[in-house]
């Protein structure tokens, strides 16, 4: 039997497809099957590439690749944790893969991470085949896990945060309800004076409206927000956007010789993100920079 979202091609060699959207979609073959079955609630396969390494998607969505998940790790986590300075508390929404908490705990500061992850089976799953993903956050005594409908919990919950991360699946489907304006206001009531939102927004160049709806939703509820924008490989499509958002100024315009301060004080080592490319990557193209609302 052909697992979900594959399909063979005439010499019958296997071939996962990604589609993106109805008119746009991208394959990546089949070395290796790993894994294909249902959870409770979505869709997993893990398969090995000979490009890509072993990769994850979810619902036909691709979510992890061993061979770049360090850039989208590393600028989800980094930029804002060393854009504000003195990060203690942080909230993830999503993340079961275990990647973003990796990178955050590797700053002293963090004192308590709270990961909001709607599928217990996603964290099973990439506890048992992709290790080296979460390398050990999971069993961080700084860790606490909650299975539960991020949205549910941000609206409920009394809690706040210095810093709370959107790390979801893309705009579509069950996701789509973490990218909407009251989920966002949601956001900004659970977070604490000075906290900051950091949002996955997308695939600019075929998402662009979520670019645009999100910078909208941001101006009406944030002082102030942006974007950042990465390229990760593995997400076709091209620049995928990052949505930035805080009542403090000083976390999108860090002073000078700032972020390069705090990152050498961190002694981190990293293989994408660097303070010139923190600050690089908020210059955005004119097309997405025209999407924005001021």
């Amino acid at each position: 039997m052909i697992p979900k979202y594959c399909f063979k091609d005439d010499e019958g060699q296997l071939w996962f497809k990604e589609s993106l959207t109805p008119s746009v979609g991208n394959a990546l073959r089949v070395d290796a099957l790993v894994h294909s079955d249902e959870s409770d609630l979505q869709h997993l396969i893990l398969f090995d590439n000979e490009t890509h390494g072993r990769v994850l998607a979810i619902d036909g969505l691709v979510q992890v690749s061993l061979s770049d998940e360090f850039i989208y790790h590393e600028m989800v986590t980094h930029v804002p944790l060393l854009a504000h300075g003195s990060v203690k508390s942080v909230l993830v929404v999503g993340g079961g893969d275990g990647g973003a908490m990796r990178e955050i705990l590797r700053h002293s500061s963090v004192e308590r991470v709270v990961l909001a992850e709607i599928d217990k089976d996603v964290i099973d799953f990439s506890r048992e085949w992709l290790p080296t993903v979460s390398d050990g956050s999971f069993d961080d005594p700084r860790v606490e896990i909650k299975i539960v409908d991020g949205v549910d919990y941000m609206r409920t919950g009394e809690e706040t945060f210095d810093l709370i991360i959107i790390d979801s699946s893309d705009p579509v489907g069950p996701s789509a309800v973490l990218f909407t304006e009251e989920f966002y206001r949601d956001c900004h009531k659970r977070l604490a004076p000075g906290g900051m939102l950091v949002t996955q927004s997308g695939l600019a160049a075929i998402h662009s409206d979520v670019v645009e709806n999100t910078s909208e939703y941001f101006a009406r509820i944030f002082k102030h927000h942006g974007f950042y924008a990465i390229t990760v490989p593995t997400f076709s499509g091209g620049v995928m956007t990052l949505g930035f958002a805080s009542d403090n100024a000083e976390t999108l315009a860090p002073a000078d010789g700032a972020i390069e301060a705090r990152f050498e004080r961190s002694g981190l080592q990293t293989r994408y993100y660097s303070p010139a490319v923190h600050r690089g990557a908020f210059a955005l193209p004119r097309y997405l920079d025209a999407l924005l609302t001021r």
